[in-house]
């Protein structure tokens, strides 16, 4: 008997196993693996903005460039519906199970906050990062936001002057940068391995257990997230849950393991397309999705920052908690492309209410294995969500995927109900008659 290899989602899991054993037991070796991480990411990288910029714009220049002001509009009214129950669920869970409670923050380092609080965008920042002053800056930088912006308007441009060239040559260059995609992934695995062994030989193995009631608390939060909130989304739109689970794993595995939500970006691209959803929507929606629809970060942002209260025991009203929820979704918006984005709006929102940033300092040394979760539930959300919208547009494709096998004579005489005798007749007569249409 043939065995089978594992997939890309078992090599992943492999490439996990084996570095955080070769980071536990070689932590000298495991610290030194890092640059096979990093090379990944680079490659990654180097596609995201072109990817972006090709399958927009084919998406809205080619038909779906009249959509695209009643598409926003949806995308923003799901995204703030689904932003606002993820800092439900992570502000009921926080104050129920109280992970900060007895914490102590004496004696915690907290230079490294205050350097997180120098890097926190004020208000108006926001308006003004939306928009490039060059696309090729906003490439390099991997800004998602202002290459969405950017491609939007050439893509209407594109449109109105009927360039159908420049569609023609974004079409050839999708479907390029999704090969060049399924070679980087080959070495998806190794890069995972490396990071891993990279994060436990430098931190060691306290990593996976310290303040593991926070870490417990964020993990359950976004499990009853995904089931609760997530789930009855996906139901009631009709999502087919076998058919987009299958299609999601992989993307979310590498952004689990990666810490990236950008490494997973190209293979989500690709297999949302793969199962129904048109290249125009899932353009559209998972790029804009990377900025605005961040369902893990902004659940870990309530729990994150209520622990921070918690542990300094400060007792806050749950009108201040709302204010402060509501002030880290506002202001996690426009920080995509910021290093440590959660972090730094954690400890600018916790500065301006007076609470101690000892608690992001003492945060810092598990922010790792948090980060794996909430990145991967990001993504997880903004493929539901391409689902979804692709649903409410009236376009998704419920037969991609599903190749139909052509019927047999066996299934026809089955399906007749026929006995034993007269299905074999059946059979014999319709191979005579295949061999006369050969002949």
């Amino acid at each position: 008997m043939k065995i089978k290899p594992p997939g890309l989602t078992g090599q992943i899991f492999i490439g996990l196993l084996v570095g955080i054993v070769i980071g536990a037991y070689f932590p000298a070796v495991g610290a030194a693996m890092g640059p096979g991480a990093d090379i990944f990411l680079r490659l990654i990288k180097t596609i995201i903005g072109p990817l972006v910029f090709a399958t927009l714009v084919v998406g809205i220049a080619d038909g779906h460039g009249n959509n695209v002001g009643r598409l926003s509009a949806k995308c923003f009214i799901y995204f703030e519906a689904i932003t606002t129950l993820a800092l439900i669920v992570g502000l009921v869970l926080v104050n129920v199970l109280q992970p900060g409670a007895g914490v102590n923050l004496s004696g915690v380092n907290t230079e490294a906050a205050k350097d997180l609080v120098s890097k926190t965008p004020q208000a108006a920042d926001f308006v003004t990062h939306i928009f490039p002053t060059s696309i090729f800056d906003a490439m390099a930088r991997g800004d998602v936001l202002q290459i969405v912006v950017f491609t939007i308007i050439f893509a209407l441009g594109v449109r109105a002057a009927k360039a159908t060239q420049i569609v023609t040559l974004c079409q050839s260059l999708s479907e390029v940068l999704f090969k060049y995609t399924g070679f980087i992934m080959k070495i998806a695995p190794l890069a995972v391995a490396c990071a891993m062994a990279k994060t436990v030989g430098e931190q060691g193995t306290d990593v996976l257990f310290s303040l593991g009631k926070l870490v417990g608390t964020l993990y359950l939060a976004l499990v009853i997230f995904i089931v609760c909130v997530l789930g009855p989304v996906a139901y009631f739109t009709r999502v087919p849950i076998r058919k987009f689970l299958m299609a999601v794993k992989e993307p979310f595995w590498l952004a689990f393991s990666t810490t990236s939500s950008v490494a997973a970006l190209p293979k989500a691209l690709q297999a949302m397309e793969d199962i129904g959803v048109p290249k125009p929507v899932v353009g559209f929606v998972l790029p804009l999705g990377y900025t605005f629809n961040l369902d893990g970060t902004t659940l870990y942002l309530s729990v994150a920052a209520l622990f921070v209260a918690q542990a300094a025991g400060v007792h806050m009203p749950i009108g201040q908690q709302i204010l402060m929820l509501l002030t880290l979704m506002l202001t996690s918006k426009g920080v995509a492309a910021v290093p440590r984005a959660s972090l730094v709006i954690l400890a600018g929102t916790l500065a301006s209410f007076n609470l101690p940033l000892s608690g992001v300092a003492l945060i810092l040394g598990v922010d790792t294995l948090m980060d794996m979760a909430r990145t991967s539930v990001n993504v997880f959300g903004n493929c539901l969500a391409s689902v979804v919208l692709a649903r409410w547009e009236g376009v998704f494709d419920d037969t991609a995927g599903t190749a139909k096998r052509p019927e047999t004579a066996a299934d026809t005489a089955i399906g007749a109900g026929l006995d034993d005798q007269s299905a074999q007749a059946l059979i014999q007569d319709k191979d005579l008659a295949e061999l006369a249409l050969v002949d």
